[in-house]
Order: C-alpha cells, then sequence, then structure tokens
C-alpha cells in the first residue's frame, strides 16, 4: 500500500470538531475532533463501547449530534438520513451487512440505482454488469440468486462492492475483513488500493492490527467517548498501540496480554459429549464425523466454505440433513435446536444480527430469553432469579451498558457478541458451539472471551470451536478437525495443532466435486 500515498496538509475531505453525543445520560462521544483526507486510510480503532460506532452514525446521519459541527469538502453537512449522507459521497460498509437478503445479487449492487430501459429494469443488463463487477471481487456466482443462498464472506464482498460503486469521495469500513478468508482480504486490499490512487478517503475500523500497520497511513485512537491520540500509523508501536485502546500501560499487557493457553486435561476414555456421525446435505456436508469430549476444545478448520458452520448448526438442528446421526450424551437427539437445548447443547451463531439477538429487546431480555422456561413458574417471570442471573454475567464478561434495561441494539458489536455468550451460558449448557466468538471484538475482550472459553472447559464443557482466525483457532483448541468441500480431511492432535500443519493438510487434501449448489435463474424484476 506504500504507493499512491496521501499528501498531508491537504484540506480534510471529512472532518469533525468537538462532537458531543449522549443516550440515557450517558457519554458515548465527548469532545471528538476528527479528520480523514483525500487519498488516506485512516484507521479508527478502540475497544468496543470507545464510541467508534457513534461517531460514524453522527458522520453518517443516523444520529445527531448534542453539540459539535461536522464538515464535508469544506462545508457544514448535517445529514437527515444515512441516504442523504451516501447521496453527498459519504458511502458506509457496516459489520453487520446491511443489504436485502431476500433480494437478489444483482438487485442488491444495483438497488436504488438499476439500470433501465424503456422505463422498466433491464434485468439483462444488470445481471452482466454485476457479473463484471463482481468478478473483480472474487465473487463468481449468479447474480440471480438470492443473497442470503451465499456464505457471509460473499454477502459482505458484495456489500463492498456496492458501496465502491456508488461514486463515493470517501468510504468508511467498518470491519470489512471479519466475515473474509485470506484470499478475499487480498481483493479487498487491491480495491483499497485504487480507491486511494484515485483519491478517494477511507476510514478504516479494525480489530485486526496486523491489517492497520499494512494498508493505514494514519491511526485516531477513541477510549470512553474521547480521541486519545491521532498520529502517523508507522510512528506507534503495537504494545502502545494497545495501551491507548486499553488504558493499561505497556507493563500490564506484557504481564497479562497473552491469549496463549495451556491444555485442557481430557480424560480420553471419556464418553463424548457431543458424538456426530457420517453427516450428510446435499452440496454441503459429505459424511462429516467429529467428538468433543468433556472438557475438551475441538477446532474445526478449513476456508469459508468448507462446511465448518454447516456442522456445528447440523449438530445443534438447525440444519436439516439428509443422513447421519448426532448424539448428546450418549443419546440420540431429534434433530431440532430445541431438544438439543434440553440435551445440553448450546449454539453462539456466527451472524448475530439475522440469529442472535433480538434488537427491539433490553440487554437482561436478550441475556434470559432461553432460560426463560427455567425461572417462570404459573406463568409468572421469578425476577429475582432473573436479575441474578443477568447481574452475573454481566459482571463476569464485563459487558458494557447504561443498565441492563438499555436495547441492546444500542450497544456496540463486541458487546452484543457478549450478551449472547451469557444467553448461551445461563442455560448451563454440558457443550457449547461457537461459531466466530470474537468477531468483531477488540484485543481487550477477545482476551477476556478467549479466557471464559478456557474457564468453561476447565470446568468440563465440551466446546465445539469455529474462527476463521488461525492464531486463535490454534492457540485456543486442544485438537482440530480440519475441513474441506465439506469433507474432513484431517486431524490434528497435540504437537501437531500448528498454523503450518493446518495449512499443509488443507493444501494436499485433494479438491473435492464443487458443493456449490447449482444457481438457479430467477426473475429479479
Amino acid at each position: 500500500m506504500g504507493s499512491d500515498p496521501f499528501v498531508p496538509g491537504t484540506p480534510p475531505v471529512l472532518e469533525v470538531s468537538g462532537l458531543d453525543k449522549s443516550f440515557a445520560g450517558v457519554h458515548a462521544l465527548r469532545g471528538v475532533d476528527f479528520s480523514v483526507l483525500p487519498g488516506e486510510v485512516h484507521a479508527l480503532i478502540g475497544e468496543n463501547g470507545a464510541g467508534k460506532s457513534t461517531l460514524i452514525k453522527v458522520m453518517t446521519g443516523v444520529y445527531e449530534p448534542d453539540a459539535g459541527e461536522v464538515r464535508f469538502r469544506g462545508e457544514p453537512v448535517a445529514f437527515a438520513t444515512p441516504l442523504a449522507a451516501q447521496e453527498a459521497g459519504i458511502s458506509t460498509i457496516y459489520q453487520e451487512i446491511n443489504l436485502v437478503p431476500m433480494m437478489s445479487v444483482a438487485r442488491n449492487l444495483f438497488l436504488g440505482r438499476e439500470p433501465q430501459r424503456f422505463g422498466l429494469i433491464d434485468s439483462a443488463r444488470m445481471k452482466r454488469e454485476a457479473r463484471e463487477v463482481l468478478a473483480e471481487y472474487g465473487v463468481h456466482v449468479n447474480p440471480s440468486r438470492p443473497l442470503r443462498s451465499l456464505g457471509l464472506g460473499a454477502q459482505q464482498m458484495v456489500a463492498i462492492a456496492r458501496a465502491v460503486q456508488l461514486d463515493a469521495r470517501v468510504v468508511i469500513m467498518d470491519e470489512p475483513t471479519s466475515s473474509l478468508e485470506q484470499r478475499e482480504v487480498e481483493t479487498l486490499f487491491e480495491v483499497i488500493s485504487r480507491l486511494k490512487a484515485r483519491g478517494i478517503a477511507i476510514v478504516y475500523v479494525s480489530h485486526r492490527l496486523d491489517e492497520l500497520y499494512r494498508i493505514c497511513d494514519r491511526v485516531t485512537v477513541m477510549r470512553d467517548g474521547e480521541v486519545v491520540r491521532v498520529d502517523s500509523m508507522a510512528a506507534v508501536e503495537r504494545l502502545t498501540l494497545i495501551s491507548l485502546m486499553l488504558g493499561r500501560e505497556i507493563g500490564d499487557i506484557k504481564a497479562h496480554g497473552t491469549t496463549e493457553l495451556e491444555p485442557h486435561d481430557v480424560d480420553e476414555s471419556a464418553a463424548p459429549v457431543i458424538s456426530a456421525r457420517d453427516l450428510q446435505r446435499r452440496h454441503q456436508l459429505d459424511g462429516v464425523s467429529v467428538d468433543v469430549r468433556p472438557g475438551e476444545v475441538v477446532g474445526l478448520g478449513g476456508l469459508l466454505g468448507a462446511g465448518r458452520s454447516e456442522t456445528a448448526k447440523a449438530i445443534m438442528g438447525a440444519l436439516t440433513l439428509d443422513g447421519g446421526e448426532v448424539e448428546i450424551a450418549g443419546k440420540a437427539t431429534r434433530r431440532t435446536v430445541a431438544s438439543s437445548i434440553r440435551a445440553g447443547v448450546v449454539m453462539l451463531p456466527e451472524d448475530r444480527k439475522a440469529e442472535g439477538i433480538a434488537p427491539g429487546l433490553s440487554v437482561r431480555e436478550n441475556i434470559v430469553l432461553a432460560a426463560l422456561p427455567r425461572i417462570t413458574r404459573a406463568g409468572l417471570v421469578d425476577r429475582r432469579k432473573q436479575d441474578e442471573i443477568v447481574d452475573y454475567f454481566m459482571k463476569r464478561l464485563r459487558i458494557k451498558a447504561s443498565s441492563p434495561d438499555q436495547k441492546v441494539s444500542e450497544l456496540s458489536g463486541g458487546n452484543q457478541q457478549k450478551v449472547l455468550l451469557a444467553r448461551c451460558l445461563c442455560l448451563d449448557p454440558k457443550a457449547l458451539l461457537l461459531d466466530e466468538p470474537t468477531r468483531g471484538i477488540d484485543v481487550g475482550a477477545k482476551a477476556e472471551v478467549q479466557g471464559v472459553i478456557d474457564e468453561l472447559a476447565q470446568q468440563g464443557l465440551g466446546v465445539l470451536l469455529i474462527s476463521s482466525e488461525l492464531d486463535e483457532l490454534i492457540e485456543g483448541s486442544d485438537r482440530v478437525v480440519v475441513l474441506k468441500d465439506g469433507r474432513v480431511v484431517g486431524e490434528l492432535t497435540g504437537d501437531q495443532v500448528t498454523q503450518d500443519a493446518l495449512m499443509t493438510t488443507l493444501a494436499e487434501a485433494p479438491t473435492a466435486p464443487e458443493l456449490e449448489p447449482q444457481a438457479q435463474e430467477e426473475n429479479d424484476d
């Protein structure tokens, strides 16, 4: 990314000064100054709850500031809606994909600016152009397919392609690589390089420090709603960056900041708490088998589309199977989510927006949602037990909220993830299925969540762990089952659990016949 650098001293294309914003009397932003220059990739970082998302929403018209000013291309602005910001030239790619899942890929890509002929949507042209655009992003799918039929990574690339096609002067990217595999990340970085060359400013929000040092020119660090440092990215050492984000001394981070976990004392002779055998689902799973013993963390390794999430959903009963068996604690299940929960298995889904949180409910209600049958008598909820559960998990997971009654949709993504984890744990499960448990979580919260997972395993829970971050998968797993094309292609145990061994296993495994369902042409109109 060293070519096409931005020019320091150039007037900002987007800047804010003295921004204040409060919710229910709690300051989300306090006196924030921020600016991004043409052709600059500017990192905006901080812990979950630091104020990054609120700042973005003020700049793009979602929230109106309580005080302060937003200036775009040198002029004061007050966008009434995100659409107004988009039409002015500020395009945002959210971590939670903000498209229409029921519509086709092509319609999502061109929504609001569909090519027309004789006053009607020109579907043939739209699909043709969609194929060409998506090919630049490494996405080769039938553009007539519903967006929801794609994997989360492919959906994210569609969202990125749409944002870039809007002829924006500023592109805000909120955790854009959280759902992408390495090949897709490299494609995104090429896109960012092209945007820089065109003088487009990029605000880049990510918790992946390697990415920041690779592509960003400057960095703004936020903590507790305030800006604590603005500097050249190259001028700030990694430990200093983490120290600024967490508000802790570098020495404390060196002493306590490691995420390396000790192997768990797993009884190899113990009966598995989860035993899945020969799981079959057309085009997705081809004879997958996996066991998880009490106190063991089993990782599912593989690239996006390998069948990791499908395996977890099949075990949970959330995915219909063509064949195979699942036993929980030695007993066959009825292959429904409810029966799995009753047997003692719970799952943290990959897509917390679509499959996890209930955005209209409070933090309290989201945490105890699954436990209501256990704390309800004669149709009445035992408020004392409810409060005990909520207070315990909010403290244990350090969930940042103004109160348990705050809407969960108002929390940062990382704190929403902690709320979902609390919901899983309040059921006192025997086994936990974790699909990308630290997706979009800052370095401090990530260490906390990893510590909780380790603690649960030490207490005897069986854990099935899925993570696109190889470091997390390798460091947190006692054993890794490697998937490719919906099949188990290897298993790593003990000293074999290394990144090199995982990548070698994937590289040497033969490629199976294409598992992607054949796309059916659909009417886009």
